[in-house]
């Protein structure tokens, strides 16, 4: 059981850390940074598709899945690992961040099951 309270630590070092911010910028730079927004959107949409693929594989394997499979301990270390990361987020708001990422990912993975029973 002690294995749902830890979440695998990546190094802090990532391609994400080239977007540090400028702080007050310019309007000449609002340009470049929305560039930069846009290229790490781009970055967490793969993440995320790749998050619901390997969700999808889990709910697969558990006897309970969806919804009632849940894991709330799990998703309580997920979030306090996080929030760690990115504490400018803190835990209550990356708390609402993971629960939509996760019903969303719970929802895709009960929609593909629907539809390979047809």
């Amino acid at each position: 059981m002690a294995e749902t309270s830890q979440i695998p630590q990546t190094p802090a070092a990532s391609p994400l850390d080239t977007a540090a911010p400028l702080g007050g910028a310019p309007a000449a730079e609002v340009g470049e940074l929305r560039r930069r927004i846009d290229r790490i959107d781009a970055q967490l949409a793969e993440l995320l598709e790749r998050r619901a693929l390997l969700a999808a594989d889990v709910q697969r394997l558990k006897p309970v899945g969806g919804f009632a499979g849940r894991d709330p301990e799990r998703e309580r270390a997920l979030v306090a690992a996080m929030a760690e990361r990115a504490p400018r987020l803190g835990a209550a708001r990356l708390a609402r961040i993971m629960a939509g990422v996760i019903e969303a990912g719970l929802e895709a993975a009960e929609e593909e099951r629907g539809a390979a029973a047809r």
